[in-house]
């Protein structure tokens, strides 16, 4: 992957820093809930993320922040259209959490 590709996956990840999962209150990335970023040659991309549970209400709000987060990106043409594949293989768990998100939300460090 070129380094110019790099930055962009980067700045994707940076965007989605700012979305929250509503139930939590801390944000996709440090809850370990985004699985990948890919970028097609068009600079299109697809997130391909978890949830913390199958049967998440708040899912369709979450795809909804996420795009809303990377419209910006979209808006000064660095990236094209923008998929959420959401999946659940791996099973998400509390040990793909960051540092941080355990902090926040009081879970031992195992």
């Amino acid at each position: 992957m070129s380094d110019e590709k790099q930055e962009l996956k980067d700045r994707v990840m940076a965007e989605l820093e700012n979305v929250t999962d509503p139930e939590l209150g801390v944000d996709i990335v440090n809850l370990g809930l985004i699985y990948e970023i890919q970028l097609d040659e068009k600079d299109n991309v697809t997130v391909i993320m978890t949830l913390t549970s199958m049967g998440c209400p708040l899912a369709g709000t979450i795809v909804g922040d996420i795009k809303k987060a990377l419209s910006e990106l979209q808006e000064i043409q660095e990236i094209g259209e923008v998929e959420v594949d959401i999946v659940f293989t791996p099973p998400w768990d509390k040990s793909m959490m960051s540092r941080y998100a355990k902090l926040a939300l009081g879970v031992a460090d195992n």
